[in-house]
Formats: structure tokens, sequence, C-alpha cells
């Protein structure tokens, strides 16, 4: 496997060309992407827009994904770019989620548990051609729909509350427009923000500044809830 030039990096993982159909997202710390693999796979069956798995080689490690490189912005910086709005890319958010909601649980037994992404957010949406594709599922679990409104909404109102964010506007303008499409997908309860909240705090990946916006953001998530 020839790893080409790096194409980005997120918090946890760096994504590298290996050729023009394929790329390899390599996690760093030690962390594990085998448990996203049967996941994917499922979702990829079921219709739901992620990226297509490539042949894993010999000479991968735990932490590494073949993955189908994928060509378009994020929505993140299609809304940046203004190549869309706040009410385009919460209804597309909003979409994603439901009709993520929509796939029943792999594993549980619970009849009422569905795939949940748990950090679906305009960074993590690529805008292609062939329509939006949901990437890094490192943090998917099953559960209740609800804590995935949460979760997505509790990270928008992070950066609507940091001052120092270079997005606090777009994030307040897109949080404010989403909150109506999670509202009638069946709002968020307090329980599950509650637990959107302590699963942010408990992230290792945050700054201590960030976890101290964690309280001011799911007051504005409550208060945007009515």
């Amino acid at each position: 496997m020839r790893i080409g030039q790096l194409l980005g990096s997120g918090r946890d993982a760096d994504v590298y060309e290996l050729d023009e159909a394929w790329v390899l997202r390599r996690y760093r710390y030690g962390l594990d992407a085998t448990p996203e693999l049967p996941v994917m796979s499922y979702l990829s069956a079921s219709g739901y827009p992620v990226p297509r798995l490539g042949p894993q080689p010999p000479s991968a490690g735990p932490g590494d994904l073949v993955l189908q490189r994928l060509t378009g912005p994020t929505m993140l910086e299609s809304l940046l770019s203004g190549g869309i709005d706040a009410a385009e890319g919460s209804a597309l958010l909003a979409r994603l989620l439901a009709e993520l909601h929509t796939v029943p649980a792999r594993l549980s037994p619970d009849p009422e548990d569905r795939i949940l992404h748990l950090d679906l957010h305009p960074d993590n949406v690529m805008l292609t051609a062939d329509g939006p594709v949901v990437i890094d599922w490192s943090n998917a679990e099953e559960g209740p729909p609800a804590l995935d409104r949460a979760m997505s909404a509790l990270i928008l109102a992070q950066v609507a509350v940091d001052p120092d964010h270079p997005a606090t506007d777009g994030g307040r303008e897109l949080l404010t427009a989403l909150m109506p499409h999670l509202i009638a997908h069946g709002g968020i309860p307090a329980r599950h923000l509650a637990d959107a909240a302590a699963r942010r705090d408990a992230n290792p990946t945050m700054s201590p500044a960030e976890r101290d916006l964690i309280g001011e953001a799911a007051a504005l998530v409550t208060a945007l809830s009515g």
C-alpha cells in the first residue's frame, strides 16, 4: 500500500491519498477503527449515504480504514463560502439525521433503538456531485434517536456561544434554523440533552475552554427548544 499526500486532518485522524478512487484514514493515539467497519457496511446495505469501504490491505493497522475518495466541499465549507445558506444546511442536516434514524439497530434488541452517529455536524457531511455523504463514524452507537439530535444541536451550540470561534454567528444561525426541524422529528428531551452534555464533557479531544462552554451551550439548546 503506497500512501500518498496528506489530504486532511481532524481531531484524532489523518486522511492520506492512495489513488484516484481511495483514501486511507489513519487514527492517531492508537485508536481502533475496526468497530466502524460493520456499522458502515450495514448502513451502506441499508441505502444510507456513507463512503464505500475499500479492501483493507494486509499492511493496514487497526487504526486504518481504506475509504472511497469523495470529491466536493464539506457542508461547513459550503456554509462558510455561501454555497448554501442556514436554511438549506439545517434542512439537510435534519434530513440526514431523520433518515439515519429509520435504519433499525444492528445489534440492540430494543425495537426503538436506531443507529446513532453522535457527531453529525456540518464538517462531517461531504457535498458530492452524487449527493451528501456522512463521514466519520468513530462515535457510532445504537440507542434512542433523541440522543443523536441532542448531540448535533449541542455541538452547534458550543460554536454559537464561543465568542472566539470564527463561525459563532453562523453557528447560531444554523442552530436556530435547525431546531424547528429537530422538534418536528421528536425534539430533544432534557435527559438526552444531559446525556449529550456529559459525553461532550468526557470527550478527551476537547480543550478545557471548550468544556467550559458546555453548560451555556446546553442552556441555549433548551431555550431554542421552547
